[in-house]
């Protein structure tokens, strides 16, 4: 193990944060995580991590403190109040939050850990399970370039592609612009496999071939076996996109962008998870397409 790499912390070891944490531990880093889960914190020590029954006890003697949780208020409850970061890490360290969150928290936080001597960056993902576990996710990062080039050798460690934004919360608005483009994708997608079903092709030779033209997409590649199974296990749940649909909107009526055909499927996205199927993949878009076809 190199002791010349900075010692990291991590908070939130969820579908994506354990298997991201893992690849942290592969390239050599000590990690310390805490999570609500102790399961989740056994995992990390089997990796060959250390757990810590608090977040102050993860955060006390990092160099970097990573978080990853689902939303802005869990996002601000890990970092603020008595027992948060901020109050725990220590004058110099690194945060880098990459939840996807609103990018008015990320410049809110980035505000007030200044105060406490603390470095910050937003690096939300995009690629979700998958490409956490093979470290080859896409990271957008919003903050200061001497921030960000101090984080580089150990964003390497969890994605492939990896771009500072512009300031604080560029990273999230970036974000949000992702998860925009992969429900619209989704959504498309699910609406030709119930049509295409519907006309009676073979759907597997027809997602090939439409993949391999300029329908083609990294969302048809990761989906196409959900579509073809139905299979609904969460990669990148409903609830989540659900919650990243309401940053987008809410993002783009700030700045005076009209998202037509995104509000649309904000509202599909919002009408599958009334119908009590929050907890499935985004690929269940299928779901409410085939309610719609009366399939």
């Amino acid at each position: 193990m190199s002791t010349n790499l900075p010692k990291v912390a991590w908070i939130g070891l969820g579908i994506m944060g354990s298997p991201m944490s893992e690849n942290l531990i592969k390239a050599g880093y000590q990690v310390t995580g805490h999570t609500l889960e102790q399961d989740k914190i056994d995992r990390l020590v089997a990796a060959g991590g250390k757990g810590a029954a608090s977040i102050a006890e993860a955060v006390r003697d990092a160099d970097v403190v990573v978080t990853m949780v689902p939303a802005s208020p869990q996002v601000e409850a890990i970092a603020y109040g008595p027992d948060g970061i901020l109050e725990n890490a220590r004058r110099g360290a690194l945060l880098i939050d990459m939840s996807s969150i609103t990018p008015q928290t990320s410049v809110g936080l980035a505000s007030r850990a200044k105060d406490k001597g603390i470095r910050v960056l937003d690096a939300p993902v995009s690629g979700g399970e998958a490409g956490a576990i093979e470290a080859v996710l896409s990271i957008m990062v919003g903050g200061e370039q001497s921030d960000f080039d101090a984080a580089q050798p150990l964003l390497q460690a969890l994605g492939k592609t990896i771009v500072l934004c512009g300031p604080h919360g560029s990273g999230q608005t970036v974000k949000a612009a992702n998860q925009l483009i992969v429900a619209v994708n989704i959504q498309a997608c699910a609406e030709a496999v119930v049509f295409l079903e519907k006309s009676g092709v073979d759907l597997p030779a027809a997602l090939d071939v439409l993949n391999g033209g300029l329908a083609g997409s990294t969302v048809l590649t990761r989906k196409k076996g959900n579509f073809i199974k139905r299979d609904f296990a969460p990669g990148f749940r409903i609830d989540l996109h659900h919650k990243d649909m309401g940053i987008v909107t809410d993002a783009a009526r700030n700045v005076g962008a009209a998202l037509p055909v995104g509000g649309v499927v904000a509202q599909l996205v919002a009408s599958l998870r009334a119908q009590g199927d929050g907890g499935l993949d985004h690929s269940a878009l299928l779901r409410s397409v085939e309610r719609l076809s009366g399939s």
